[in-house]
């Protein structure tokens, strides 16, 4: 096992040239994070614009509720893994197999909480804007969404913290460009070094994520969310 200083020297090059391209297949760590960080995005954005609407019918309707909550129990207990090769038999390439499992990860955690969310809202508001006389879609945006805000934050949270630890083991299994091929192919050069570098950085990306959602969240409703 290399000790920390080894470790850093060992990794000079990657840290003071993460951005180099000396090949096809031989780029900086950095051009490996932003691979990594496109495939989560967009798989990450993809499952909210599908997982926040489906928690809006799921807590406006005991209907919706009760068809969808037994598929929802069946699907999310499911290893994200055990998606890829579905994925890739249905796309045959690995790249939008990646995203596609990313977007599957995606949905379950923001579909409970967005559903919490709508269904916690006090029936005292809704009655008022009955009383009003105020249209279904103006409750939805003027009462029920913002206070339900908080909850889907959290769940878009969670959701990316789970995206990003899954897009790891996925790059290892599919290979290209990634942070987690990455990790696979320093530990079968057997260079420990490479791959203490490579948690650290994960590590670090995950945080900043996290850090980003969460100040968006304070941006959005106001409020300071609650450390996860």
């Amino acid at each position: 096992m290399p000790t920390p200083a080894e470790a850093l020297i060992n990794n000079r090059d990657f840290i003071l040239h993460p951005f180099y391209q000396r090949g096809p297949g031989d780029l900086g760590i950095g051009w490996l994070l932003i691979a990594s960080l496109r495939r989560v995005l967009l798989g990450f954005t993809l499952g909210a614009f599908v997982a926040i609407p489906i928690g809006f019918l799921i807590g406006m309707s005991r209907s919706f509720m009760l068809a969808l909550n037994p598929i929802i129990q069946i699907f999310k207990p499911v290893s994200p893994l055990a998606w890829l090769p579905i994925a890739l038999a249905i796309f045959n390439l690995a790249d939008p197999s990646a995203i596609f499992v990313i977007f599957i990860t995606s949905l379950w955690p923001t579909i409970i909480n967005t559903a919490l969310g709508v269904s916690s809202v006090s029936q005292d508001y809704i009655d008022v804007a009955r009383v009003l006389e105020m249209p279904r879609w103006r409750q939805i945006y003027k009462i029920i969404l913002p206070a339900s805000l908080p909850y889907i934050f959290t769940g878009l949270r969670i959701s990316l913290g789970i995206a990003w630890l899954v897009i790891v083991a996925v790059e290892m299994l599919t290979g290209g460009l990634g942070i987690g091929f990455f990790v696979w192919d320093e530990w079968s050069r057997l260079n420990l070094s490479s791959v203490f570098l490579a948690v650290l950085v994960i590590g670090l990306t995950g945080l900043l994520l996290d850090f980003a959602i969460a100040k968006l969240q304070v941006l959005v409703t106001h409020r300071r969310p609650q450390t996860t």
